[in-house]
Formats: structure tokens, C-alpha cells, sequence
């Protein structure tokens, strides 16, 4: 029978779902992928884009899945997973392709547009400029379970980092690098310290983001998946979760820092309820020495190297200083919040591949 595979869950999880799909794929035609969350992920696919749709399509049960087999995406639940022999993406690949075996890891494939890549492009462009320092740091603090309760920014499940931590990586990356911090949520103090700040941002243009900058630092978030799928090198500090099954050890440019070794216990996420596990579990992000703080820093500076302090060549921008990408600026095109740098005289290489596409049109 014909399959509808649903995939749920974050971001990171959507387009760890990708390469299995790819391969079911090459062998299959006739199915589809219902995409419960983060349908715009899996139009950065060629292969399956084709064959995805939202849940809340109209008409889709009676059009598309009435003759299907519904297949529920869970890989927190494969065996291999949860025993920490597998990750992520092994873990959809064994459930979809139905696989006896543990796979090879298969990369994560995506492709940005053109208006994706130069979004992407000019605020980087725009932050170097603004920032005047020339190498880019994309920094996450945060994952999908972080949230604002009074005065605060909490996450009970031991994946972000802390607040007061978040503000010494700052910081500390400050002296070196431009940096652009990637936050679905406000941070209290942040048009204080010298970096960018983008809102309301798509995530696909968050990939052109990474994708020009020169580095990118996070915790167990989507943006370590999208440095790994782009090939950029990244640094990732884990706490209560385990590396072998969220992130990429394997991948040569990436450094993992983990700060919940022989602390951590496996949390059964989607399987079952383990309160004391997450009791246990829930500082394990939580930095309280300078070494620790250095050693983050470090990793950075030992991959692409410090910045040379650059003169504002762009000439005094529109935009404010702090923060490029503040919510009161005129939207550019559909995004909301997008700072370009000025036009130079000399054609950029965005400008090229601009002209040289008109001319093939």
C-alpha cells in the first residue's frame, strides 16, 4: 500500500527526517510526507519538496491520504536511538527504510534559493560593517524548550544555556568577532552589548545567515543541524542530552563541548515520564567557571582565527549600531527587519551573480 509518512516535532528533528526520505525516495515514488510542523523545511530539499504537504491542507484526507498507509515518524522510540547507538538521522532512516542494520549517516541535503542566500549575504555584509570586525559568529543560546517566565529565560530540559552565561560568551566572542545572536525571544540587556539582535526572521533565511557567516556557536538546537548541513564549522555544547544522538562528532569541523558527561541520565522523551531524570538533568548547561567560558572562546578562535578590526568602509549606516536588525526597520521584499548594507561602487559578488543571471534570463 501506498505510505503518508508524518513528521513532527522542531526544526531540528524535521530536517533530520530529510535524508531517510531521500533514500525511501530512490526507491519509491508513490507516497507523500505530511508535514505537521516546519513545512518550509522541506522545500529546501529537491528531491521530496514535491511530495510534501501541510497538515492543515484542505481537502487533504479525502485527496491524498484516504488510500494510504499513515505512517507515524517516531525516532525517539527506535531501540538504537535511545540506547545511544544511533542519531538522529540514523534513527529516522531505520524507521522509514524499515532497516535491520544501523546506517551509515547520510548528509543532510538542502539548497537555498537566490533571494534566501542573498538575505543572508547582506546582513552579514551589513553586521561586519556595522560591527567592524571581519569574521561573523552565528550564536544560539536558546533551544525550542527555552521560555520567559517572569523576569526570567528558563529551560527545564538542560539544552540551553543560561542567561548569565549567555551574556559572558558575548562577551568573551565580543573581542574577537562580529556576532549575530539567533533568538526567537527577546534577551533583557541585549541593545547593550555591541552585537545583532535579528527579529522576526524566517528560518530559511536564518540558513543563508549561517551559510555567509564564518562560524557558528550553539547548544542542542536547530542550528547546529543547519552548520552541519551547509558544511560550516560550528562549536556545540551539550548538556543533558547525548552527542552521539543530537549532534555530529564525526563531523571533522565540528568541536562538541560536553558539559553533562557521566552527569547526564537519558530522559525517554515521547516514550514515557522520567521527572527525577530531568530534575537531574536540568543544569547541566550551567557554567560556573572561567575555564569552561575560555574553553568555549578558544574553540572558535582555534578554527578561523581572530578579526582584524576593520574601519567602517560602508561609510555611517541608517541602522542602528547595536542592533541591524531592529523591528521598527522598513521591511525589505517579505522579511521583516532586514538591514542591506549600502551600495559601493564596486560590484559585490552578489551583484555579479545578480547581473550575470539577468543576462541568462
Amino acid at each position: 500500500m501506498k505510505k503518508a509518512f508524518f513528521v513532527n516535532g522542531g526544526a531540528g528533528r524535521v530536517l533530520c527526517s530529510i535524508p531517510a526520505l531521500e533514500r525511501y525516495a530512490e526507491t519509491n515514488d508513490d507516497f507523500i510526507i505530511v508535514s505537521e510542523s516546519w513545512s518550509e523545511l522541506f522545500m529546501l530539499n529537491p528531491t521530496i519538496r514535491d511530495k510534501v504537504y501541510p497538515v492543515g491542507q484542505k481537502d487533504l484526507f479525502e485527496d491524498k491520504l484516504k488510500d494510504k498507509k499513515i505512517i507515524s515518524t517516531e525516532p525517539y522510540r527506535v531501540n538504537q536511538y535511545f540506547n545511544q547507538k544511533c542519531n538522529l538521522i540514523q534513527a529516522f532512516d531505520i524507521e522509514i527504510n524499515e532497516l535491520d542494520e544501523i546506517p551509515e549517516s547520510r548528509p543532510i541535503n538542502i539548497e537555498l534559493t537566490k533571494e534566501e542566500q542573498i538575505a543572508g549575504y547582506n546582513i552579514v555584509s551589513e553586521v561586519k560593517s556595522t560591527l567592524t570586525k571581519e569574521k561573523v559568529v552565528v550564536f544560539q543560546p536558546f533551544g525550542s524548550a527555552v521560555k520567559i517566565d517572569g523576569r526570567f529565560i528558563v529551560d527545564s530540559s538542560g539544552r540551553s544555556f543560561e542567561l548569565s552565561n549567555t551574556f559572558d560568551i558575548i562577551k568573551n566572542l565580543n573581542k574577537h568577532f562580529s556576532v549575530i545572536v539567533m533568538s526567537d525571544i527577546d534577551i533583557p540587556g541585549i541593545e547593550d552589548m555591541g552585537v545583532s539582535f535579528p527579529r522576526s526572521v524566517p528560518l530559511n533565511v536564518w540558513a543563508g545567515i549561517i551559510n555567509a557567516a564564518d562560524y557558528f556557536l550553539g547548544c542542542d538546537s536547530v542550528g547546529q543541524h543547519l552548520a552541519h548541513a551547509l558544511k560550516k564549522p560550528a562549536t556545540v555544547v551539550i548538556g543533558s542530552t547525548y552527542p552521539e544522538n543530537i549532534s555530529y562528532p564525526d563531523n571533522k569541523d565540528f568541536k562538541i563541548i560536553d558539559l553533562g558527561k557521566d552527569k547526564r541520565k537519558y530522559s525517554p522523551i515521547r516514550i514515557g515520564f522520567a521527572p527525577a531524570t530531568d530534575r537531574n538533568n536540568e543544569s547541566l548547561m550551567m557554567i560556573d567557571n572561567d575555564r569552561q567560558l575560555k574553553r568555549i572562546t578558544d574553540s572558535v578562535v582555534m578554527k578561523i582565527g581572530k578579526s582584524i578590526n576593520k574601519p567602517n568602509l560602508m561609510g555611517d549606516s541608517k541602522y542602528d549600531g547595536v542592533n541591524v536588525m531592529d523591528p521598527g526597520i522598513k521591511p525589505i521584499g517579505d522579511y521583516k527587519g532586514f538591514a542591506s548594507a549600502k551600495k559601493k561602487e564596486k560590484k559585490t559578488v552578489v551583484d555579479e551573480v545578480l547581473e550575470l543571471n539577468n543576462v541568462q534570463n
